[in-house]
């Protein structure tokens, strides 16, 4: 008896046959920047509880981390500015 979604996972293992590298480059792009929120988070778990609340909190960690990285590669003065704009 197979799983009813077991041609989904054939065609994932397919394309992966195809290009061995596609895991390590999808890793390197998508990982960084989850590692990066749950390292600021204290690598541990949600301090809310029920889902719409942890949606919040997630909601503000991602809000944080893409501040600082504007803020790291503009700097505080240009993205000062554009607030201003």
């Amino acid at each position: 008896m197979r799983w009813e979604h077991e041609e989904v996972l054939e065609a994932v293992q397919r394309r992966l046959d195809l290009n061995p590298g596609a895991m390590l480059q999808r890793r390197e792009v998508v990982e960084h920047p989850f590692g990066t929120i749950k390292l600021r988070m204290g690598a541990t778990h949600f301090l809310m509880k029920t889902l719409p609340k942890v949606i919040g909190e997630m909601a503000l960690h991602v809000l944080a981390d893409n501040l600082t990285r504007v803020l790291n590669i503009l700097g505080i003065q240009p993205l000062m500015a554009a607030l201003r704009a």
